[in-house]
């Protein structure tokens, strides 16, 4: 029976692999947008939607050996709908870049398929002939057309980030934008003022390459915007930490929450300009996201024109300090807790109940060669797993399953839970959803109104729900015992 299911699979993967043209419907699709009635998730293809995915490390269009007709196939049959993409004026060298060994953001020598294309100079650092930043490269567009096309046919949204801090002399060293990369002549610059308005002629290159971008993906609904990838690390401005009472390492990473300096932020406007600019003449009009900072932070320097707030290893905090700016909030980015599939889940359910409306894993089960998420080997500081995508999957269908416009955090239901920590969200009219985080069985205290209630469990795990449970309330308090569980438990509540 395996066998059999691993056979129907792969003939799934090679007939996902043909391209198909977005058909006239599908071109005439509304992008992607807040919902109206409740800005913290999404209205896409006429219903509300949350979005939840684990995905490559962005390289999927910039790299010439990977498949990503494979890649989407694969996030499709593991229900993920959401995907970040690297536009390409950012790379990464293979096997060294932040100790990632098989990174898809570093392609091997020769296969970095740029915006631009190769000059007949030799002499790029990552290998091969220089980029004239003058001219686009037909290859790449190809690549960014078929991909975001067949995304959209497979109702995955992508994020395309724009630009990213360099983080270092490394990653500046392959730089397109670096003068010795390129035959444009581009201004001997500290790498730390890429991103400012004060790189010289660079920022002119920075942006045709962004409304480049803009313009080439216009017609496609599934698309957001990022301005940037962690603006805050080429430049940081120390704001906060998280724990004050370390010892040692009290100001550092990862305990630091650093923001993006002035120079910074004034740049990133710049470019939140230019999308706006860009789109202003054409038919569709798409949502900007901004990557505010790793951890919890309320967010005080949100953009003009900005309708996403990005958080990178994100506490709950950075959704519930931050409802009240009526946006979506997106974790954005997470890893670096090692290979254990738990750890990521319960961050993604401890997010997304607090108000979240993104979850977006960094899965290095992903890499060339395994374009399915099989690649288990150690692969760096993170993990992903086809479990984990089934974690995640679980997550995903418990949101959707709820009346998301109606939902939002609720901070009184719960009076006491012995042991766990809870996270909560409920509407108006009697529908509750929680994440218990913990270990179990766990006795919760809930105030609630007088009705007919029907209750049942979700084991965040495997996905195994309990029989539903009725009971009348009189008012008042309602002491519920949950099954027990090692992961954490999903409870569902309503009131008939």
């Amino acid at each position: 029976m395996d066998r059999y299911f691993k056979i129907v699979f792969l003939f799934f993967l090679v007939v996902s692999s043909v391209s198909i043209p977005l058909s006239a419907q599908q071109k005439n699709e509304r992008p992607i947008s807040l919902y109206p009635q409740n800005p913290h998730y999404f209205l896409y293809r006429d219903r509300a939607v949350a979005l939840v995915g684990s995905g490559e490390h962005y390289g999927a269009v910039l790299n010439g050996d990977f498949d990503y007709h494979k890649y989407l196939a694969t996030l499709t049959a593991d229900g993920m709908n959401y995907t970040r993409l690297f536009g390409g004026s950012y790379v990464e060298v293979p096997a060294k870049s932040f100790g990632i060994l098989r990174n898809d953001l570093a392609p091997a020598e020769g296969r970095f398929v740029a915006p631009w294309v190769r000059s007949e100079t030799v002499g790029y650092a990552g290998g091969g002939n220089k980029f004239d930043l003058e001219k686009w490269n037909p290859e790449y567009f190809s690549r960014l057309h078929d991909f975001l096309g067949e995304a959209a046919r497979r109702g995955i949204v992508v994020e395309i980030t724009l630009f990213s801090s360099q983080y270092g002399e490394m990653q500046w060293n392959v730089s397109p934008f670096k003068r010795e990369n390129n035959v444009n002549a581009t201004a001997a610059i500290d790498w730390k003022k890429l991103n400012t308005l004060e790189n010289g002629n660079i920022l002119g290159y920075q942006e045709r390459y962004a409304r480049k971008l803009v313009r080439e993906a216009n017609a496609y609904p599934n698309v957001i915007f990022e301005i940037a990838n962690e603006p805050w690390s080429d430049r940081p401005v120390l704001t906060d930490v998280v724990n004050p009472y370390l010892f040692t390492g009290r100001d550092q990473y990862p305990n630091s929450v650093d923001l993006p300096d002035g120079a910074t932020m004034l740049w990133q406007a710049r470019v939140t300009e230019w999308i706006a600019s860009e789109e202003a003449g054409l038919a569709n009009k798409h949502l900007i996201a901004q990557d505010c900072c790793n951890f919890r932070y309320a967010a005080r320097d949100v953009l003009p024109g900005v309708s996403v707030v990005n958080f990178h290893y994100a506490y709950p905090e950075a959704a519930t300090l931050n409802y009240g700016l009526g946006k979506a909030l997106s974790y954005d980015e997470t890893g670096f807790l090692g290979r254990d599939d738990e750890s990521y889940a319960r961050q993604a359910w401890n997010f997304m109940l607090s108000g979240g409306g993104v979850f977006d894993h960094l899965d290095y089960s992903f890499s060339v060669g395994h374009e399915d998420g099989t690649d288990l080997e150690r692969n760096g500081p993170g993990g992903g797993s086809p479990g984990l995508r089934k974690r995640l999957r679980i997550l995903s269908e418990f949101l959707q399953g709820l009346p998301l416009v109606e939902m939002g955090p609720d901070f009184s239901l719960v009076k006491h839970a012995g042991g766990v920590v809870t996270h909560t969200l409920s509407s108006g009219k009697g529908q509750y959803a929680m994440y218990v985080d913990g270990i179990g069985p766990a006795e919760m205290v809930l105030s609630l109104p007088a009705g007919e209630y029907e209750l049942l469990w979700v084991d965040v795990g495997q996905g195994r729900r309990s029989a539903i449970e009725e009971f009348h309330h009189a008012g008042g308090d309602r002491v519920v015992k949950s099954p027990a569980f090692k992961s954490g438990i999903a409870l569902k509540l309503r009131r008939r």
